[in-house]
């Protein structure tokens, strides 16, 4: 037992030897490095000459768009395929040859037209001898009243009878001129829809149609409130009404790049969409180049206000807080500030700060996830952000 103890106390004593031989002179812990502050890069927001806009999707439909019927009924002789080179899909004029009906019993109708009407011009040819010799008779009573009332009847009845003949060598002319179809206004002409051959039913059987390329409409619905914001700026003479003045309008497809073709609106709706809460508006493009075709989805770009003086922030630059938008900028102590701020419209990679930004801040645009408010940051200034703008303030993408 003695000797076990004795065991226990050396093992103690050389583990206390061992624990004084490793503690630094001093007996003091080495002190804990500082955290460096996090490097940010920070710009000044741009002062540019801005103009308001509302973005707004609709699709493109043509100006005119008409659906080609025949105006009698016959067998189809000759259509769009029959012509040299093929019609069908192209560009045709106004007054150019589409289709064509047997014309032969319209022919013979208008002979048989003519012949009739020949034939009352004869009779009332001959009615107006009589008549003329019953007028120079009746003053010496060598003819009796009743005869003479016979003939002037009968020569009336013969001048009605002519214009009845006439009337129906018109028709005749008509339905014979409507057995060729032409095309009714400039436009692109689509297939046809039904090959010779075929019986064509007056006004039932649709031949083709025809939509016109240039210029060309654009319609989209504007929301009720976008509408009473710009009655109101009409209203205090900030903006002028289409009705006043022309107004222009962008539009970009979905395949380009901002907005740039420009055009007016022409037309506003008399009344709002109960079921949508919208008025539908239409605006007119020149289109010779035929880059937009009826029924393209199409991007709406529509100005609101005139140009003015706006304080720009980069888009990614905007945090987003429970529906409020944020930026963090630094102050002269290098300090991370929350700052709440009202914004515009989006112009090209900038955004429109309306409210709560200066000239003078300076606003993190780069490393946003390292900053917190009250911490205390590296500030490098960024390029300049003004190239991040788009060429135009109405047609930035």
């Amino acid at each position: 037992m003695r000797r076990r103890l004795v065991f226990w106390g050396v093992a103690v004593a050389g583990l206390a030897v061992l624990i004084a031989g490793c503690t630094r002179p001093g007996g003091s812990v080495a002190p804990r490095a500082e955290i460096a502050a996090p490097e940010v890069r920070v710009a000044r927001p741009v002062v540019r000459t801005v103009t308001d806009y509302e973005d707004f999707t609709g699709h493109t439909e043509a100006m005119m768009s008409v659906e080609i019927r025949a105006r009698v009924s016959g067998y189809l002789i000759e259509g769009l395929k029959d012509s040299v080179p093929n019609k069908e899909g192209t560009e045709v004029k106004k007054g150019e040859l589409l289709f064509e009906i047997d014309p032969r019993t319209y022919q013979a109708e208008k002979d048989r037209a003519e012949a009739a009407l020949t034939q009352a011009r004869a009779h009332l040819e001959r009615l107006s001898k009589d008549l003329k010799r019953a007028q120079e008779l009746l003053p010496t009573r060598s003819i009796a009243q009743g005869d003479y009332d016979q003939i002037a009847g009968d020569h009336k009845e013969a001048e009605a009878a002519v214009q009845t003949a006439q009337a129906a060598l018109d028709l005749a002319k008509l339905n014979l001129a409507w057995t060729r179809v032409y095309a009714p206004c400039d436009g692109r002409v689509s297939r046809q829809l039904i090959d010779p051959g075929n019986m064509v039913q007056a006004d039932q059987t649709p031949l083709t149609t025809i939509v016109t390329l240039d210029p060309i409409y654009a319609y989209f619905d504007l929301d009720e409130r976008t509408l009473l914001q710009l009655r109101r700026m009409v209203r205090s003479g900030k903006l002028q009404s289409a009705r006043q003045a022309k107004v222009p309008i962008y539009l970009g497809l979905a395949d380009e790049e901002g907005y740039p073709h420009e055009g007016l609106i022409d037309f506003a709706d008399n009344r709002l969409d109960q079921m949508t809460g919208t008025l539908r508006l239409r605006g007119v493009f020149p289109n010779p180049k035929r880059i937009l075709s009826p029924g393209m989805f199409a991007r709406i770009r529509l100005p609101v206000g005139g140009p003015h003086q706006a304080l720009l922030a980069p888009e990614e630059a905007l945090g987003s807080d429970q529906g409020q938008r944020f930026l963090y900028v630094v102050n002269d102590k290098n300090q991370v500030k929350y700052r709440r701020v009202e914004i515009g419209s989006l112009q090209g990679k900038l955004r429109v700060i309306t409210s709560g930004l200066t000239e003078d801040d300076r606003v993190i645009v780069d490393g946003l996830q390292r900053v917190r408010p009250g911490i205390t940051v590296q500030p490098q200034m960024a390029e300049t952000t003004k190239q991040t703008a788009a060429p135009s303030p109405t047609k930035a993408g």
